[in-house]
């Protein structure tokens, strides 16, 4: 089954409402007229009676008779078809047991006519209030009005009938216009709905297009560009906003998954070199001091220039070493165990290696922290020795080594008075083989930063060019 688009639907509910409206205006009309034409005739009948009772009245006080029962048919008998003619009304005389006493039009309405028993008791069961008796003759409401006069003591003397016919022609023709123009007022209103639905659902519809179409272009692997609208509605603008903040954040988990897959490019890499460098290592070194031990016995002078040639290439193979260690440990990287860690006093034991540095430590309190002790050290050294690094050009260097926390942190840094990054740099500080050193493979940043995060902490740091730079780390305290 095919399913209606969002703007053929928006379209369709527009034009039904437009027409339900319609209709229910429509309904509600006939229904008004309706009801105003039955008040209408309930109203006229009742004024006809009232007209009618008041000239019974005044029969009554003209005549000479005594007014009683067995004489109303007297009574009347020289008023009837004056009293209908003045006050433009038929009605019919009934005695209190329901014969036909006199009637305005006598062909109309046979002499032995007789009011039935439900009409007589319901004039008995509601003696002071008129009963009407309602029916459809030849399809026009006829309404036949019934009610006692009384004598001066308040006694029912005889049963006044007043027929009336519902005459709904004019009413009938004015409804019949009202609808023909309401209808032509529809068809307008009609076309309007049609070309206004049209261009409110593609109004509404082409934002969506927009972000549809974004979100099919959006791809993992490339920079994908955010939705700019103008003037949308606020639920519009509350779904684009949630598709740009998912480009940022997408944007951001790609940055991550590069750097991470770097990262263990890097990893790979480093074991391969450590394991090429340190393979001709040990028995190039095992040679080389057995050529020495066996020149020793020879010429003295022989001797020393051997020696310094041995010496320059233990030198190089060291520096090898020093380079296969460090890859080999970027490679290895992190690989202690937790343990519950006084990292004060550890920061202690590894700042005495640096007891000739311009190095002051501050900490107010002793801090646990679940980490490796190894690690911890590996960070101490490389912030320190890259702040010592830092501060060559100064000629009063000054390190602040501080210790300090919160509820919930343990904060470690290290700041120095040094030349600072420059702002350019400051983005790749973090990469694998980094470095603004002559010296060094630039792998020291990116392990301090491994370290903490696997030991669920982070690094960050700040730097001010010609001021100094401070690093800070932080690891979950564990008291």
């Amino acid at each position: 089954m095919r399913v209606l688009s969002l703007r053929a639907r928006i379209f369709i509910a527009l034009i039904f409402l437009v027409m339900m409206a319609s209709l229910l205006i429509a309904g509600v009309t006939i229904f008004q007229y309706s009801e105003q034409s039955n008040t209408y005739h309930e109203q006229r009948l009742a004024r006809k009676e009232n007209q009618l009772k008041k000239r019974i009245d005044y029969i009554f006080a003209a005549t000479t008779l005594a007014v009683e029962p067995q004489h109303i048919q007297a009574i009347f008998e020289g008023h009837m078809q004056q009293t209908a003619d003045v006050l433009n009304i038929n009605f019919r005389v009934y005695s209190l047991n329901g014969t036909l006493l006199l009637s305005s039009k006598l062909m109309e309405t046979p002499p032995e006519q007789t009011l039935s028993n439900s009409i007589l008791q319901q004039l008995k069961t509601n003696s002071k209030d008129r009963f009407i008796d309602v029916n459809n003759v030849d399809g026009t409401r006829a309404r036949s009005s019934y009610s006692y006069i009384f004598d001066a003591n308040g006694n029912p003397l005889t049963i006044i009938n007043v027929p009336y016919y519902d005459d709904d022609s004019l009413s009938s023709m004015e409804l019949n216009a009202f609808l023909i123009r309401l209808a032509q007022v529809y068809v307008i209103m009609l076309i309007i709905a049609v070309v206004l639905a049209f261009f409110v659902s593609s109004y509404i519809t082409r934002s969506l297009e927009a972000i549809s179409i974004k979100l099919n272009e959006t791809k993992l692997a490339k920079v994908n560009a955010k939705i700019e609208l103008t003037s949308a509605s606020k639920e519009i603008s509350a779904l684009v906003d949630a598709y740009n903040r998912m480009v940022d954040e997408l944007e951001e988990s790609v940055v991550k998954l590069a750097k991470s897959q770097r990262e263990v490019a890097w990893r790979e890499m480093a074991k391969q070199v450590a394991h090429e460098i340190k393979n001709p290592l040990t028995p190039m070194r095992l040679s080389i001091q057995h050529f020495e031990k066996q020149v020793s016995k020879g010429d003295s002078q022989w001797r020393e220039e051997v020696h310094e040639f041995s010496q320059s290439l233990l030198q190089q193979i060291d520096t090898m070493s020093t380079i296969a260690t460090a890859f080999s440990q970027f490679a290895a990287m992190p690989s202690g165990q937790s343990e519950r860690l006084n990292i004060t006093t550890a920061i202690q034991r590894s700042l005495e290696l640096y007891k000739d540095a311009p190095i002051s430590f501050e900490a107010t309190e002793m801090y646990y922290v679940e980490l490796d002790g190894t690690q911890l050290v590996r960070i101490v050294n490389n912030l320190v020795s890259n702040a010592i690094q830092a501060c060559d050009e100064v000629s009063n260097p000054t390190i602040k080594v501080q210790l300090h926390s919160d509820e919930k942190w343990v904060y470690f840094s290290v700041e120095d008075n040094g030349e600072g990054i420059p702002q350019e740099l400051q983005e790749r500080i973090f990469e694998p083989t980094f470095t603004t050193k002559t010296s060094g493979m630039g792998l020291g940043l990116s392990m301090v930063k491994s370290i903490a995060e696997t030991y669920g902490g982070s690094v960050v740091f700040k730097s001010n060019l010609g001021k100094g730079t401070q690093f800070q780390v932080r690891f979950p305290r564990a008291d």
